[in-house]
């Protein structure tokens, strides 16, 4: 008989963790052998706990590890033979590109059913893909829009500045008095970035930012936004 494939589970939010864990469940063959609310107790899990595959949520702040693509780039450096399934909200090309470059195959959207879940610890565990359908569609999108050609997303300089300020807390006319910038081009610079993220909302922006270490960067920013983490 075959041993039972070792699952931790992170995640901040009590409901999607008990719904991630009752998902994975009703895959037989699966066992949850641990349970982590924030980056800290993920990783001293992962150190002292017998784990085949890892199930993390991307934005888990609070933990002395941090969280998104910082976290990531942590646990694929430390646990680099521990395959990685990432739960987001977020299905920006960028972010799903930069997974990939980090070496994560497999990616669930929490607004797919969570029996997705199951199915992607089963295909990392054998080496294989495996995206979400909504990640999925998102991806293809991608690949039809830029004629099967994925690009590194890139930020000029002014435009990751002006996306850096405004996620700190400004408002666009705060901006533009900071820059010495006129109200129109600040606006055009925003909506120019987001276009290229692949971003329609506010709300996302502020998630990307978030999961990029954008929140934390300098003034002195590198003008690829695909190298912050």
């Amino acid at each position: 008989m075959q041993d039972p494939l070792r699952v931790v589970v992170a995640d901040d939010h009590p409901v999607i963790l008990f719904g991630a864990e009752h998902a994975l469940l009703k895959f037989p063959g699966l066992e949850i052998v641990g349970r982590a609310r924030q980056s800290t107790e993920l990783v001293k899990m992962l150190q002292t706990a017998a784990c085949d595959v890892l199930v993390t949520d991307l934005a888990m702040p609070g933990g002395q590890y941090g969280d998104g693509l910082q976290l990531i780039g942590y646990l694929r450096r430390n646990f680099p033979n521990l395959p990685i399934v990432v739960l987001t909200m977020l299905e920006n090309t960028a972010l799903l590109k930069r997974l990939s470059e980090l070496g994560v195959t497999s990616v669930v959207n929490k607004s797919d059913d969570l029996s997705h879940i199951g199915l992607a610890v089963q295909h990392v565990s054998r080496n294989l893909e495996y995206m979400s359908p909504s990640v999925k569609a998102s991806l293809d999108a991608l690949r039809m829009n830029s004629g099967g050609k994925t690009d590194e997303v890139m930020l000029s300089k002014r435009e990751l500045e002006v996306v850096r300020l405004f996620v700190s807390g400004m408002t666009i006319k705060e901006i533009s008095e900071q820059l010495n910038r006129s109200i129109k081009t600040i606006s055009t610079q925003k909506n120019t970035a987001m276009r290229k993220l692949g971003i329609d909302r506010d709300s996302e922006l502020f998630q990307y930012a978030q999961s990029n270490g954008l929140l934390n960067l300098s003034s002195h920013a590198p003008d690829d936004l695909g190298d912050a983490s």
